[in-house]
C-alpha cells in the first residue's frame, strides 16, 4: 500500500524558499504571481494492507519524525 504526506508552512511562519521563488519567478517574467508557499511531497511504501492502520500508522510517522508540527501541518493520503 502506499501513502503520499504533503507537508507544508503553517500560515504566519514565514517561508524563506517560498519569497525566493516569487521573486525568481517575477525576474524571469512570470508576472501574477503574488505570493508563494513551498512544501514537501514524501512518498511511502508499506507494507500494511489494511487502510485504517495504514493511515494511522503514517500519521504516527508524521507526528515523531516526518512533520515538525510546531510549524508544519501535514495530510495524508493513502493510495
Amino acid at each position: 500500500m502506499k501513502a503520499r504526506v504533503h507537508v507544508t508552512l503553517k500560515n504566519g511562519v514565514l517561508d524563506p524558499q517560498g519569497a525566493a521563488v516569487a521573486h525568481s519567478l517575477g525576474a524571469l517574467g512570470f508576472e501574477g504571481v503574488n505570493d508563494v508557499r513551498q512544501g514537501k511531497v514524501i512518498e511511502l511504501d508499506l507494507a500494511e494492507t489494511d487502510k485504517a492502520q495504514a493511515e494511522a500508522s503514517v500519521k504516527q510517522m508524521c507526528e515523531k519524525l516526518l512533520a515538525n508540527t510546531v510549524i508544519e501541518n501535514y495530510s495524508v493520503e493513502i493510495l
